[in-house]
């Protein structure tokens, strides 16, 4: 997940950055480009002249000796064709340098990439796509969604590890083999996609080398799984380009990958076999320009915005450069929708994109075609006689009039692909003007052709005459987080005598504080859980509560009870992978009796509770049996105590947790045991219109090394971590147990 340059290690993953050595970085750039040019590529987009951002005309140092005269517009248009020939010059000897080879751009099997204009990264546990009342993959229904909101999607990056792995020794493979349902399902769903003309992608995580080792090499490893689904695609997280080993793994499958790193490749030799990148785009107002799709159009970009609430730039951008839009919205299971104004523009984009895709390949593209406006930026693409244009508008407002100036030639005819009418050109000696209406931050779209003959286009017409009916400046930009709701949790009935191994915990008026420990979100509205006392999901919350009194295990429940409850209740779960997953022949190991259970899904748990006559904790309940009122960091005080918790065990795989009653000095002020550093204990779960989570205490004894994108611990008293709900197969965890209550009020 990183890579030590001289000596300093360089961390970098999902717009969190770290720059070291920077004048070593500097150096090695320059060396990769080693070629003379006034527009040298910048983390892979190009500039563009700085005529284009000049708001004001000016004069001769724009125009210099341009006879034609001197407005602004002729002069850029001057210094365009310069800074083309300048740009495929580049090109051209770029192309030398790395051993230009495009015949993984002319595979067959690969070409699908090429139109991979929408993608989004959705989670595996997205409720949309998984039905876990049916324990079935609702393809059909994530698909209808993505339709009815935005258009439809090209290709899936279906993402299963991240946040929940490290949580335990599992690995990014064997969290995909505990998707429900194991391989079978999943290459039935896969199939199903297939279906529907949609491309799946996995990711692979090199950086996960501290949990579980596969004992081959993580290309073998990534290429077989992914044979076995029968997955098209690869995402490289974190990679800024996929090693050569992982297409030589996948083409000795028999099944080739498209790949596509997280960021730009750091060589363009890499361009020679990865067909797809994300691009972490920066945008002007006059757009950059894909130094890949300079090197060769047919290198799909999906640019990648997540934590953008509007996509209006990063959709603009796209469209310029015939690329594509990670249309993210499930972020880590913190819900950032596209908004209606968003949505429409994707799914006006998306429908010309795929209409005109086989223009938008074309060696001969012609980047920032001149425009008769200011802020209206557009790109030719010529194929056969014919020649397409996608525009946008920069500028806050909306523009009428003439928009692009053309070489006249007679019998061609002009449609407004954007608008769905045919356009009159005014013709003045050697060149025609083409008008038509651009919304503020808008699009547009034209075909000059002799002859409308193909069906895809003018299928385009009729629907974009249609869809103009509504301006996307009628529709709303403004992005609103979406509600969550805690699962109730119903009471006990009171117990006519103490319960044997609980602590009764008095009624408090409690002054509840608590943070969570997502990686990445920032303080944003969304992020986190929403408690019934807020409005929206957040981070950080602080809500004095009433809380009656109640009884609590002392310790967590352990593998002795969990049997009691087997063997009284003959209790198996339809989704059965993964339970007690450590047990062998139906118990525990020998001297595991006062061990915490694990490999227990919240259901499992619930239903302990239920035949006990217990439930589970609220986690406010859980947090004052820890904290008591005086407000202390650790259940047994104020400065951490390696004594009152288990050694960490930080291998690559798991060994097994404490006893319960083997860490006294962990005690809480009421004397309530376990509670930090041997297993997670399960507490409330919460759910929206997409996502469902369960919110985790205590932390465990296992901490895998050597990344930070692992599943972080929650020791402090103020501090739980989320986790990601799918289905008991994934769910369940080698560190996570619980402990019950029951109400005393």
């Amino acid at each position: 997940m990183g890579a030590f340059i001289s000596g300093c290690l360089i961390v970098t993953r999902r717009h969190i950055f770290i720059p070291l050595a920077v004048a070593v970085l500097a150096s090695a750039t320059l060396m990769m480009h080693a070629q003379d040019t006034k527009y040298p590529p910048q983390s892979g987009l190009i500039p563009v002249p700085g005529c284009l951002e000049e708001s004001w005309p000016s004069g001769p140092r724009s125009c210099g000796d341009n006879s034609a005269g001197c407005d602004q517009f002729r002069g850029c248009a001057a210094q365009l064709r310069e800074w083309r020939r300048e740009v495929f010059h580049w090109r051209d000897e770029n192309r030398i340098r790395i051993g230009y080879n495009p015949s993984e751009y002319q595979r067959p099997e690969l070409q699908w990439a090429q139109t991979s204009f929408m993608q989004p990264q959705m989670m595996a546990e997205d409720r949309f796509f998984y039905d876990r009342a049916t324990g079935k993959y609702t393809v059909d229904r994530y698909l209808d969604d993505v339709t009815k909101r935005y258009g439809g999607i090209d290709s899936v990056l279906v993402w299963q590890s991240y946040p929940n792995i490290g949580i335990d020794s599992r690995s990014q493979y064997d969290l995909i083999r505990a998707l429900p349902g194991g391989i079978p399902a999943l290459k039935q769903m896969v199939e199903d996609f297939h279906k529907h003309g949609v491309h799946v992608l996995f990711p692979v995580m090199v950086w996960d080398q501290g949990t579980h080792d596969e004992g081959i090499p993580n290309w073998e490893s990534t290429a077989k799984l992914m044979a076995e689904i029968g997955a098209d695609g690869i995402n490289g997280d974190t990679l800024d380009g996929m090693p050569h080993a992982f297409r030589e793994a996948s083409d000795e499958t028999g099944r080739p990958l498209v790949f596509e790193p997280e960021g730009y490749p750091s060589s363009n030799e890499m361009l020679n076999y990865n067909n797809m990148n994300w691009g972490y785009w920066r945008y002007p107002f006059a757009p950059l320009i894909s130094e890949s799709k300079v090197i060769d159009p047919r290198h799909m970009v999906n640019i990648s915005d997540r934590w953008n609430r509007s996509k209006t730039n990063n959709l603009q951008a796209a469209f310029i450069n015939g690329a594509g839009l990670e249309t993210w919205e499930n972020v880590w299971s913190i819900w950032n929708g596209i908004t209606p104004r968003g949505a429409e523009s994707i799914r006006r984009v998306a429908a010309i994109d795929r209409a005109v895709a086989p223009f938008l390949i074309t060696q001969d593209w012609e980047p920032l075609t001149p425009t008769q406006q200011f802020g209206v930026f557009a790109t030719g693409w010529p194929l056969d006689g014919e020649k397409v244009f996608t525009l946008v508008n920069r500028n806050e407002y909306n523009l009428t009039g003439p928009q692009l100036e053309l070489p006249y030639a007679p019998g061609l005819h002009y449609y407004d692909l954007w608008h769905g009418v045919e356009l009159t050109p005014e013709q003045q000696g050697h060149t025609v003007t083409l008008s038509f209406d651009m919304e503020a931050q808008g699009y547009g779209a034209l075909l000059v052709t002799p002859e409308l003959k193909n069906p895809a286009i003018e299928a385009l017409l009729k629907a974009s005459k249609t869809w103009n009916v509504i301006p996307l400046n009628s529709l709303s930009d403004i992005w609103v987080p979406l509600p969550q709701q805690v699962v109730p949790i119903a009471k006990t009935a009171i117990p006519k005598a103490d319960p044997e191994g609980m602590i009764k915990l008095p009624t408090t008026d409690f002054l509840f504080r608590v943070s969570g420990l997502e990686i990445e979100g920032d303080n944003g509205a969304g992020v986190d859980v929403q408690y019934s006392w807020e409005e929206t999901p957040r981070r950080h919350h602080l809500h004095q509560l009433h809380i009656p009194s109640f009884w609590i295990d002392k310790y967590s429940v352990t593998n002795i009870e969990f049997k009691k409850f087997l063997d009284a209740t003959h209790y198996r779960p339809k989704d059965d992978y993964n339970f007690l997953k450590d047990w062998v022949d139906g118990t525990f190991p020998k001297g595991w009796d006062t061990k915490p259970v694990t490999w227990v899904s919240q259901e499992d748990a619930r239903a302990y509770a239920q035949w006990a006559g217990k439930r589970l904790p609220h986690e406010w309940e859980w947090q004052y049996a820890a904290q008591g009122n005086d407000g202390r960091i650790y259940p047994w005080g104020n400065l951490w105590d390696g004594f009152a918790v288990p050694a960490p065990v930080r291998g690559r795989d798991l060994t097994s947790p404490d006893n319960v009653d083997a860490h006294p000095r962990g005690a809480s002020p009421f004397g309530v045991m376990d509670l930090v550093g041997n297993v997670w204990q399960w507490t409330d779960e919460y759910q929206d219109e997409h996502t469902r989570t369960a919110v985790l205490r205590g932390g465990s004894y296992y901490q895998p090394q050597g990344s930070l994108w692992y599943f972080p611990q929650a020791y402090r008293n103020t501090e739980h971590s989320k986790y990601l709900l799918m289905a008991p197969s994934k769910d369940r965890a080698g560190t996570l147990g619980f402990r019950c209550v029951v109400d005393a009020e």
